[in-house]
């Protein structure tokens, strides 16, 4: 194969493998997080001025977790680039890589859930029957499939 074809080959397949891992990672709340279900929290929930700290310190702290998260994310899916790019087939360093963004993508999987659910602890349970059916709308959404 041509090293020019060879690069557009590669590129082609990390931008594919980027896209795919980051609407799988996005699917479980996709920009719901920072905008629908942020409504839904601040504006819909009438949460007291306590729930509203708590939950402003949790979007903090997820969002900081989510940086790195989405860091690696980015770092899996460059050694999967490297790794395509040097066996040109699906060999063991291929197999390995793809195995460290599948792991790096169900962590952050993994981690907006846990924030979902450190939301939901800090609801009433009126709140709560509210959040889990918006939840579950954004988890059924056709949008999101």
């Amino acid at each position: 194969m041509a090293p020019a074809l060879r690069h557009i080959l590669v590129a082609v397949l990390s931008a594919a493998v980027a896209l795919a891992a980051s609407h799988f990672a996005r699917g479980l709340v996709p920009a719901r997080h920072g905008s629908e279900l942020h409504q839904l929290m601040h504006d819909r929930l009438d949460l007291t001025a306590e729930q509203q700290t708590r939950i402003d310190q949790l979007e903090k702290d997820f969002s900081n977790r989510r940086k790195a998260l989405d860091a690696q994310l980015r770092a899996s899916n460059i050694a999967l680039a490297q790794a395509i790019e040097a066996e040109q087939q699906i060999g063991p360093k291929v197999g390995a890589a793809v195995d460290a963004s599948h792991m790096a993508m169900g962590e952050l999987q993994k981690a907006t859930l846990a924030h979902v659910f450190a939301m939901r602890s800090v609801l009433t349970p009126s709140q709560q029957a509210i959040f889990d059916q918006e939840i579950a709308r954004a988890l059924t959404s056709p949008n999101n499939t």
